[in-house]
């Protein structure tokens, strides 16, 4: 599990420090944050809203819009912020000055045209006409993650066009491995098919952990929604700070 942290902020509502499976700490996480805020008005840090809830984080200021049912919060759209096409952005070490698409990454094995996006964090985006489900992205993931052409690693999603508006989707998170969904990987993916002329402005992605409903017209920020649910609740106490969280 990834693990997110609330903290004061001096800018805006909540901040969140995000941290991948491995211990590094990464710029933003999608899932997350719709989990972050549900907790954030779950424990009383924000106000019970429906207004935009404008969390901190390393990849900058997200807002988040809660949506309720029944006086519970069930989904959340977050404005995930206008995608980043320069390879020096991104990072991606390559001489272009943007966007990068289906270029040609050598893996010694074998070439593999990818996508390059950043949403805050670096994406590497392949669109694949066999079925993902068969793809060994256990093998081929941790290869490009690592690739030299990386310098702060990056995530990579295969992509099956099902319609224009709907793409399957399973993801090679950096610093986590195989997960079940990733919030910004979805959004990079629907940017590089909008890139390609794949899709239109409104797509559902099928992730292996559920759906994501994506808005990206070709410019401004990108638009996700998804659902958000308490799972289970708990206390955790660091012997070393003697101090208890709740999770």
């Amino acid at each position: 599990y990834k693990r997110q942290i609330l903290l004061s902020s001096d800018v805006a509502d909540v901040r969140m420090k995000m941290f991948n499976i491995d211990g590094s700490e990464g710029e933003m996480c999608g899932n997350g944050i719709r989990c972050f805020v549900r907790f954030a008005s779950d424990i009383g840090a924000i106000v019970f809203s429906d207004q935009a809830v404008h969390v901190e984080t390393a990849a900058g200021i997200i807002s988040v819009t809660p949506i309720y049912n029944d006086g519970e919060m069930t989904h959340a759209s977050v404005s995930m912020g206008a995608p980043k096409l320069t390879p020096s952005v991104i990072p991606m070490d390559i001489k272009l000055n943007g966007p990068v698409i289906d270029f040609d990454l050598d893996l010694g094995i074998e070439k593999i045209p990818v996508t390059a996006i950043s949403m805050g964090n670096p994406h590497a985006v392949t669109f694949i006409d066999d079925d993902i489900d068969n793809y060994p992205l256990h093998e081929i993931g941790p290869l490009i993650e690592r690739h030299s052409l990386f310098p702060k690693r990056v995530n990579f999603e295969i992509v099956n066009i099902l319609a224009r508006d709907r793409l399957k989707v399973r993801v090679w998170e950096r610093g986590s491995g195989l997960t079940q969904a990733c919030g910004t990987g979805a959004c990079a993916v629907v940017v590089a098919a909008n890139l390609k002329g794949l899709v239109d402005e409104n797509v559902t992605i099928d992730l292996p952990g559920g759906l994501l409903k994506i808005k990206w017209p070709g410019r401004g920020s990108v638009v996700m929604e998804g659902p958000v649910a308490t799972v289970f609740n708990g206390e955790w106490f660091d012997q070393a700070t003697n101090i208890t969280a709740t999770t």
